[in-house]
Formats: C-alpha cells, structure tokens, sequence
C-alpha cells in the first residue's frame, strides 16, 4: 500500500463486567496473534481499567504487543508524575510506550477531576505538555512558568531515547499546537479528506516553529461497525456520531462493516495517514470474535 509502514492497532474493546480477569486474556490474546499495538482509553469516572496502570499490567505480559494512551488527559494532572509514570513504563517495556495526550476529558461530567483554572485548559496543556517533555529528556530540570514551578526536579531512568509524545485533536488551534510541541497525531471522527488537511495544518505550524513531523507520525482512529451488528445497533452509532460532529453525514464518519474499514483505512493511507486505531462502534458481545475478524480483514493490510 505505502513505503512507510502501516499500522494497525485495537481500542476501547469492551471486557465486560470482569475488566482485570478479561485485560488479561485480551492482552495475551493480542500477542499471540502478533497484534500490533492496543490503546487504552481514559474515562476517569466508567468502569474500565485506568489507562497508566492497565499499559503497566500489559507490559508485564508481553515482550512485542505496542502500548499506547487513547488519550490520556494532561492538563490536571501534574506533569512530573506523569512523566515518572511514563519514565517506569518506557523502563518496562523499551520501545513499546506510545502516550497520546488530549485537552479535555471525554465527557463533561469528568472535568471536575481534572481541574484547571477557568479559560486556561489550553495554556495548561501546553505547560504541561513541555514540562513532561523535559523531565523525560533532562537529567536536571528547572521550570518557572504560569502554572508549574520545579528547581532540579528529576525522573528516571530516563529513556534511552527521546519518548514520542503524540496529540490527538483537529481545531485549528490544536493542530498548530501538534506542528509546534508534538511528535505525532492521532484523529479521531475525522473523514480521509479532512485528514489530508489536518496533516496540511500541522506540517505548515511544524514549519513556521522550525520543526519537522516524521511522514510515519500521522495516525487516526478508525470507527467500525461490524457486519452482525443489528439495525438498531448500527441507528444508535450514527446517532451518537451524529451527535459528536451535527454539520457532517454520521456514515461519513464510521465504516459500516469490515469491507468498508478495509477501504476507509487505504482511503487514509492515500492521503499520508499510516498509524490506525481500529474501534468498534458498537457494543461487541465477543472481543474474541471482533479480534478475529480484526485478524482476518486488517491485520494484512500492514506493511
């Protein structure tokens, strides 16, 4: 498809009303299968497994599976812990960490649990974003800025290599966010063409900063619904995207059956996307069965 490799990961898979027991299963699942990477999702207030401390169990268990946040919400957290977190995980599982950083929670509800000044979510986000960043760079780190204050403050081990910190996000304000302090980007409910020109957006603010993207460095999500699903299952996902972007055709947003993930995922590679995040869009019954016909109708499209 691509001279650049193409990815293709699995996220938000339900593990029903036994979320540790099935992780565990679904974790060694995925690597014996040879799956690329799997992506945890912070919800603070549902009943899944805290994205940090589910990638740390899943680190434990496997010596290939790539392991990322999708995304873990920065501003309200502190970011040197963050960074000692990521620095212990980078140390168990070199080379398999891949943190994607959002702005805000994903729900309303959640962000009295991330607390930030009024109006400031942003300017915290971009602080943090740069602190974390330094203290998994700098043996040695002092920052006085508007929100964080640290004089020789350290984390280890540090990593071997520099840790590629990736935003999700597609308003103009974040994609020139992503061109001046990211490494990569992960979309979400974005269509092929609208892709094109996120990449567009961010290569052009990478420039003006003096920065350069890697061409492998652009991903997105990719939302399917899966060929059994019912008519009142498949309604109730349009209506929920529908509902997250009301100016743009739901079925623009989602593939509606395996054939069509296979098609929207080469429609993004044309347009210089490599990095995929597969998630159902409905509730699965069997991970196991998703996890097949994952295995079977995806899987092979990576380079």
């Amino acid at each position: 498809m691509t001279d650049i490799k193409v990815r293709i990961g699995l996220g938000s898979i339900p593990l029903g009303d036994a979320p540790g027991p099935e992780l565990a299963a679904f974790v060694d699942a995925c690597e014996a299968r040879g799956v690329d990477s799997i992506w945890l999702a912070d919800h603070a207030s549902g009943p899944g497994i805290d994205p940090l401390v589910g990638l740390a169990f899943a680190a434990g268990r496997t010596q290939k599976l790539k392991l990322g946040t999708g995304v873990l919400v920065l501003p309200g957290r502190n970011p040197m812990l963050v960074a000692a977190q990521l620095a212990s995980l980078v140390a168990l599982a070199p080379k398999r960490i891949l943190p994607t950083f959002g702005v805000r929670p994903a729900t309303t509800g959640e962000r009295e649990l991330f607390p930030v000044p009024d109006g400031e979510r942003a300017a915290v986000f971009d602080e943090a974003l740069l602190v974390v960043r330094r203290l998994l760079a700098e043996q040695h780190v002092t920052h006085h800025g508007r929100f964080f204050h640290l004089d020789e403050a350290s984390v280890g081990p540090l990593p071997a290599r520099p840790l590629d910190l990736w935003l999700g996000g597609k308003a103009p304000a974040g994609l020139r966010r992503i061109g001046r302090l990211a490494d990569g980007w992960l979309g979400s409910f974005v269509t092929p063409g609208e892709a094109a020109e996120c990449r567009a957006g961010i290569e052009r603010a990478a420039a003006a900063a003096g920065r350069e993207i890697e061409d492998d460095h652009y991903g997105t999500n990719v939302a399917v619904i899966p060929d059994d699903a019912d008519d009142a299952q498949r309604d109730a996902a349009l209506a929920s995207l529908g509902r997250r972007r009301p100016e743009m055709d739901a079925r623009l947003l989602v593939a509606d059956g395996w054939t069509a993930a296979r098609e929207q995922v080469r429609r993004f590679v044309e347009v210089g996307l490599s990095k995929f995040v597969l998630r159902p869009a409905v509730p699965v019954t069997s991970w196991r069965g998703f996890l097949d016909r994952f295995e079977q109708e995806l899987a092979p499209l990576q380079t």
